[in-house]
């Protein structure tokens, strides 16, 4: 079968996965795979215009990486994931996305940089 995009990880979303317990790690990686295969929902969301998160609920937690799409090559289309957390409320904090959103803006201005 194959992805309909591909995954990207900033720094951030990196040391975020690097640091979670391994099993933890291994179900939202597992979760990022299945929502490559498949348009669900439950695994990533829209959140805005431009932000999306890749959604877990493994052992009574909820983890959320946040993302944007790259569909700036021809070929490939990209889902960078920018950064990670571990959610303690119902609603999505404002300032993650926020946060996310700052993320994506420097991504693409480094991308216009470097052509």
């Amino acid at each position: 079968m194959k992805e309909n995009f591909n995954v990207q990880f900033l720094e951030e979303a990196a040391e975020f996965l690097d640091n979670l317990e391994e099993k933890a790690r291994e179900k939202i990686i597992f979760n990022i795979h299945k929502a490559q295969l498949s348009n669900n929902k439950e695994l990533f969301k829209k959140l805005t215009d431009e932000i999306w998160e890749f959604r877990t609920f493994y052992n009574k937690t909820h983890y959320r990486l946040f993302a944007f799409w790259d569909k700036t090559k021809e070929i490939e289309t990209f889902v960078i994931s920018t950064h990670g957390l571990i959610k303690k409320t119902a609603k999505t904090p404002q300032k993650e996305i926020d946060k996310a959103n700052r993320l994506r803006e420097k991504y693409f201005a480094q991308l216009a940089g470097k052509k």
